[in-house]
């Protein structure tokens, strides 16, 4: 496997070669780069340059630097501009094969530019690293929604999933024993291959910390061509604040209801000429509207920017997190249904914990051959580790005489460690072939995961059960939950270890036919390769395979092709369909005792993209079919009967969906952004329904029923978010805003068996609910202050895994944070 990635990777080196021997021809117009800096001689970063009456544009990076390039020879106005800022122009004459310089020092200063950014930035239709080819979104056929510090910091969100409230087609689906988030896209769970950070896949153990974040990046639909083995629906980039050029910083304290306390330090500034650093540092304690949860968590976010000379940079990034928090699976059923008691009844057991620590590394090297070629490098190492004890699964039943059968809470301990290595290399770069632009793309990467997990037994002999039960509970009696024990000596007795290896290889091609029509088309070959995990028994001596059939390991290759049209009638809008496809992975045998290879996702998708008002509103709308034809279930064998050993490619599901999108940044002290989701995911074709008779009884297996929405995805949702900030009169640095949420009915618990086969448990019908927050505040000078009152109705809903993990969502609660930037 290692050499087959040294292969693509020197292949690669080889394209990034000719590329440089290129530079003559691609140099063949002219450039204009400059510095932007305010009136107090700070950078302005993410300040918009461009020349008057053409399309050619940019922005300022962090270091307040831009670069124009490709630009015929003549002469031009060049402009500068943001919303709520003053507009400068300055005339620039550019030679074929020269380089201009055009220096701008703005009017406003740091302080009044960063408030301008704040207010003024609107990044829905802006280019994002999690498209690595730094194609502009308006020309990606395929939806990409920016979540930005700054909604994150005037929502004042905690975890991701404060952040995912705010995208249209992700919705938090289940939350198992609250331990882990799980989101579902377009009706999509979103892995652990799903979620990655600065681009390398994370892990959503602990729930990633959310209030640090520079933004939140989603590419909507299939990235299979990008990122590999990655489920449909949605890939979702977390972006870590980099290091700047100049000092400054912040610190905070976030105070709330449920005693929570949350001191935040963000301090940045250069080192030297050539080095910068920013380090973050957070910690939170908190009890919970739920008796007894309680939350530690601390983080930390280090971090140095090299400028290893003009066209070389190197970012090292570590980040480290200790979440410990209270496992709690809510209320439980009763017969099925949610019972009626208490937001706050608590009925684990008192001594439960589930501890996580997460820690990674990641070195990112970016090299410019030249104006149009850039090669990038990223390697990252990550280690979480979860420990958990607790009792689950609280499920109530009722005698015939209507008496309650108590709940049996089974004890779980488990202690998981996942070690995950991941290795990119990526080349972008354009060129022309006579009048047709193109816009190039290849990568290649490879990962690796090891994961080992403990088994425990409850005593200290090789006879010791392995498992174990708390004191049974009656829900519909709250005086029966504190029932005490003492926490059971385990140790653990069996260690299981199961690594995967994958890589892949990838091209893009972004093809500019004309101004108005392009041509997105690439391909992708993605190589995985599962050994047999294996088992230890340390009572036994004996180290146990699993088995994966014949050959003993599991392979999957697969081709993800993309391709897609883009029409662009006006500059502002955007017309495109597309198509591409993913793979997921599938465990078990087929009859022939082979493992089961991969479920092809096929993905089609058309929207339409626009920007109004020279960039202030952006409006998106997408529609989308995801259809699977290779869905796995039970095998029919020979003899009619469904079995319970082997599997076969015999059933199907479609998604089907619309998006709309909604962005505005008006003014200089108005912001807003609103959407709605619509998702049809179910079941096309499952097994039929088969019948056994031993003697006189007859026995019913069968599939799920086919046209019945899929558990855990959420039909409708909407959102919306307005900010206003004063900016003169008496009320100056005051802030108002609120926040609406809308989750609609939707099916929990598990999906029903065709009649007359036995179903495998209710299906939960969970109500729709809408929680709105009221946000106010104010700043003065570096000082301020922001209030939030969230859920101002109390309203009562929750979340529901399968049918025994049903937690209410929080009730009405408050947070303040004051805030000094220095």
């Amino acid at each position: 496997m290692k050499n087959k990635l040294y292969t693509i990777l020197l292949s690669l080196l080889f394209i990034s070669v000719i590329a440089v021997a290129g530079d003559d021809d691609i140099e063949k117009n002219g450039s204009i780069k400059g510095h932007v800096q305010t009136s107090d001689g700070h950078p302005a970063a993410f300040v918009s340059v461009g020349i008057t009456g053409s399309n050619k544009g940019t922005t300022t990076d962090d270091n307040g630097n831009y670069k124009l390039t490709g630009v015929k020879a003549g002469t031009y106005t060049l402009r500068v501009s943001f919303v709520g800022m003053q507009t400068q122009q300055q005339q620039v004459t550019v030679k074929s094969g020269k380089e201009s310089v055009v220096n701008f020092s703005l009017s406003e200063n740091a302080s009044q530019l960063n408030e301008v950014v704040i207010a003024g930035s609107n990044r829905l239709n802006k280019p994002v690293s999690v498209g690595k080819s730094g194609i502009k979104p308006m020309d990606m056929p395929q939806a990409i929604q920016v979540i930005d510090s700054t909604i994150i910091t005037d929502q004042q969100a905690n975890r991701l999933a404060d952040v995912i409230k705010n995208v249209n087609g992700i919705v938090m689906g289940e939350n198992r024993g609250s331990t882990g988030d799980t989101f579902f896209a377009r009706g999509y769970s979103l892995g652990g291959n799903n979620v990655l950070k600065n681009g390398a896949r994370t892990t959503i153990g602990g729930s990633p910390e959310a209030s640090t974040l520079e933004s939140v990046e989603i590419l909507k639909g299939s990235a299979a061509l990008m990122y590999g083995g990655v489920t449909g629906g949605a890939v979702v980039n977390l972006i870590t604040k980099k290091p700047k050029f100049n000092y400054g910083g912040e610190v905070s304290m976030r105070v709330g209801s449920y005693q929570l306390y949350k001191p935040t330090v963000d301090v940045y500034g250069p080192i030297s000429k050539n080095v910068a650093f920013r380090i973050i540092a957070t910690k939170e304690n908190a009890r919970s509207f739920r008796d007894v949860v309680k939350t530690d968590r601390f983080y930390v976010n280090p971090s140095l920017l090299f400028k290893l000379g003009k066209k070389t940079d190197l970012l090292v990034q570590g980040d480290y997190l200790k979440s410990n928090y209270t496992p709690d699976f809510g209320l439980g059923t009763v017969d099925g249904k949610i019972p009626n008691i208490g937001r706050n009844a608590f009925v684990n057991t008192s001594w439960a914990y589930n501890n996580t620590n997460t820690s990674s590394a990641q070195f990112n090297l970016t090299h410019r051959f030249n104006d149009n070629w850039k090669l990038n490098a990223i390697v990252a190492v990550q280690n979480y580790t979860r420990n958990y004890f607790g009792a689950e699964r609280p499920q109530q039943t009722t005698a015939a005489n209507g008496t309650p059968v108590l709940a049996i809470r089974a004890l779980t301990r488990s202690k998981i460690n996942e070690l995950t290595y991941n290795q990119q290399l990526t080349l972008t770069g354009s060129a022309e072939t006579g009048s047709i632009k193109h816009t190039f793309l290849f990568g290649a990467d490879a990962d690796e995961s090891l994961t080992k997990t403990n088994a425990f037994k409850y005593g200290g002999l090789s006879t010791s059960p392995t498992t174990a039960n708390a004191t049974p509970v009656n829900l519909l009696d709250p005086s029966t939950y504190a029932t005490s024990m003492d926490i059971p000596y385990t140790r653990a007795y069996q260690t299981t270890t199961a690594p995967i290896y994958r890589m892949g290889a990838f091209a893009q091609d972004l093809i500019a036919l004309t101004e108005k029509f392009k041509v997105l088309a690439g391909i992708r070959y993605t190589y995985q390769r599962t050994p047999r995990s294996s088992a230890y028994n340390e009572d036994t001596g004996v180290t146990t395979l699993a088995n994966t059939g014949l050959d003993g390991f599991k392979i999957d290759k697969a081709f993800s092709p993309k391709f897609g049209l883009v029409y662009q009638p006006i500059k502002t809008t955007s017309v495109y369909l597309s198509y591409a496809n993913n793979f997921t992975s599938n465990t078990g045998i087929d009859v022939n005792n082979n493992p089961m290879g991969p479920s092809i996702i096929d993905q089609y998708e058309a929207g339409v993209k626009n920007d109004f008002m020279d960039g202030k509103l952006s409006v998106n709308v997408t529609a989308y079919r995801i259809a699977n034809n290779r869905f796995a279930q039970n095998a029919i064998l020979p003899d009619g009967t469904v079995s319970t050993l082997f599997r076969e490619f015999s059933g199907a599901t479609k998604s089907d969906g619309l998006e709309v999108d909604i962005n505005g940044k008006i003014s200089k002290g108005l912001y807003f952004l609103a959407g709605y989701s619509y998702s049809y995911f179910r079941y096309s074709k499952t097994a039929p329904v088969v019948a056994t008779t031993v003697g006189t009884t007859t026995t019913y297996t069968a599939g799920i029923t086919e046209g019945e929405r899929i558990i855990g995805t959420t039909p409708h949702t909407a959102n919306g978010t307005i900010f206003y900030t004063f900016t003169s009169g008496a009320v100056k640095g005051l802030k108002l805003g609120a926040s609406g949420f809308y989750t609609g009915r939707r099916n929990m618990g598990f999906n029903t068996l065709k009649a007359p086969a036995k179903a495998r448990g209710a299906v939960v019908d969970v109500a729709a609910y809408t929680t709105v927050d009221l946000t106010a505040g104010y700043t003065y000078k570096k000082l301020s202050l922001l209030a939030k009152l969230s859920n101002i109705t109390n309203e009562l809903n929750y979340t529901v895994h399968e049918n025994y993990s049903v937690n209410p969502i929080p009730p009405r609660m408050y947070s303040a944070t004051l805030s000094y930037k220095f």
